[in-house]
């Protein structure tokens, strides 16, 4: 008999790749899998795209203002989706389910928790969000990304899920070329994020023009393309790309990163053992990203800068500490972490789900 699954995952990506991740896996375990996302949900595409079923509910966030009209329409909002969740649970009768954070998570957690059905939470912060607080109380097994600084119930590390393409074979030569950079210098990678970008992407350009020994590959995304490659100019040590298809053939090859640290970000510079600096998104939920940051920069293997009007000053201070010697000691300390491969998560988690 086939085992059946629902998995609650979308809203951002850090919540959404995990689970179509671990989805991906129970499929090819001969697992049949459901998801549930958002109504109008982007994500929904991206399972479309990758053949995999998925049911829409109307649901929204815990609204952060006290606008008693925003509560009324929360309050119609969640009654109406645990009573979609539960009608598509009656139909689909799965043997577990599982949320992936996100307020989508919890009308799946709750209703499946009362309906006697298996119930698993995988938080990839090490700071957990308040969707996830609340549906750890229901679930039979919580699964951590990150080491977290408080015990929890039926909790186990199993890392967070990353695309099989970081296991594939990466030729520094080869990619140098094609991006048309000297494969001898050292190389930062620079991902700025789709948000809140601005001071990233201003200290890094005025950083690439002093630190002449360094080339830079600096991502943008689309909505910072053009000003970012306004403010780098010329310079011939400097390649814009507005998006990388190939980040897991970038991270491989070069030499550091200034990244955000959102949590997939983490397992995937954990993965490439990758010295880091990181420049949290500030207004991130519980400064979730900071507190990411930390873990790596505890055991040595990051570098920490707050983004804020001193950036450009902060900033070159952080990465002319990047000497050889640093680089190499920076990379040794990823072994201290002792973390799950998050090159295996996906996998490991299905075992378990499985077994649950």
């Amino acid at each position: 008999m086939q085992k059946r699954f629902i998995i609650a995952s979308g809203g951002t990506g850090g919540h959404f790749y995990p689970g179509f991740a671990l989805g991906k896996a129970l499929k090819q375990r001969g697992c049949v899998v459901l998801f549930i996302v958002r109504k109008n949900d982007p994500a929904a595409a991206i399972l479309k795209a990758a053949h995999l079923k998925y049911r829409e509910i109307d649901f929204m966030g815990l609204p952060r203002s006290i606008n008693p009209l925003r509560h009324i329409r929360f309050t119609g909002k969640l009654l109406k989706s645990l009573r979609q969740t539960r009608e598509i649970i009656r139909k689909f009768r799965p043997h577990a389910v599982l949320g992936t954070g996100g307020y989508i998570s919890f009308p799946l957690i709750f209703t499946a928790h009362f309906m006697g059905i298996k119930t698993a939470v995988h938080d990839s912060n090490a700071r957990l969000g308040l969707a996830n607080k609340i549906c750890g109380k229901f679930a039979d097994l919580f699964m951590l990304g990150l080491p977290i600084d408080k015990k929890l119930k039926n909790a186990k590390l199993v890392s967070t899920p990353i695309r099989p393409e970081f296991a594939n074979p990466t030729d520094r030569n080869e990619i140098f070329s094609n991006l048309q950079l000297d494969p001898t210098r050292r190389t930062v990678l620079v991902v700025g994020g789709s948000q809140g970008a601005k001071h990233l992407n201003a200290a890094v350009a005025q950083l690439a023009k002093t630190a002449t020994t360094w080339q830079f590959i600096h991502i943008t995304g689309e909505r910072w393309y053009q000003d970012v490659k306004n403010l780098h100019g010329d310079n011939p040590r400097v390649v814009v790309l507005p998006y990388s298809h190939e980040i897991y053939a970038l991270m491989q090859v070069v030499d550091a990163a200034i990244c955000r640290s959102g949590a997939s970000t983490i397992a995937e510079l954990i993965y490439c053992q990758l010295p880091t600096i990181f420049v949290p998104f500030p207004h991130a939920a519980a400064n979730h990203q900071y507190y990411n940051a930390k873990i790596l920069e505890k055991a040595g293997a990051a570098l920490i800068v707050t983004d804020d009007d001193q950036l450009s000053q902060t900033l070159p201070k952080a990465f002319n500490q990047l000497d050889k010697r640093k680089l190499s000691l920076m990379r040794y300390a990823y072994l201290r972490l002792r973390l799950p491969n998050p090159i295996n998560a996906a996998r490991n988690i299905a075992r378990i789900l499985m077994k649950l």
